[in-house]
């Protein structure tokens, strides 16, 4: 398993990114959408996007999307990683095409759940 976890701030990735190494999973992370989207292309075993969705410029649906469009080997699970928490904005965030949704501040036991390593 190989994640790339991507968030215009810097405290927002450490959190996910120690928790996972302690797992033994290797983590990559970028600060943008342009870096994430150039980091996949550069590192196509990439199995997991963990993602935040408020990002400036291109925000987390904006990749998604652009993701969902391309053809992937293997396939990429992505995750919405965000603080917006209702009902509605879930539904549209889901709707761009992620496969999970995980509201901030994320705890161990909701990443491992999300990632299937629970």
């Amino acid at each position: 398993m190989k994640v790339l976890v991507v968030d215009d701030q810097e405290i927002n990735r450490k959190l996910p990114m120690a928790i996972l190494k302690k797992y033994g999973v290797e983590v990559l992370d970028a600060e943008d959408g342009p870096t994430g989207l150039s980091l996949l292309q550069q590192y196509p075993d990439i199995t997991h996007l963990l993602l935040d969705v408020s990002m400036p410029g291109m925000g987390g649906e904006e990749v998604c999307r652009i993701l969902r469009a391309r053809p992937l080997a293997p396939p990429l699970q992505i995750i919405a990683y965000t603080a917006h928490a209702f009902p509605s904005e879930k539904e549209q965030i889901m709707a761009a095409g992620f496969d999970e949704l995980l509201i901030k501040p994320i705890s161990r036991d909701d990443l491992l759940r999300a990632l299937d390593m629970s």
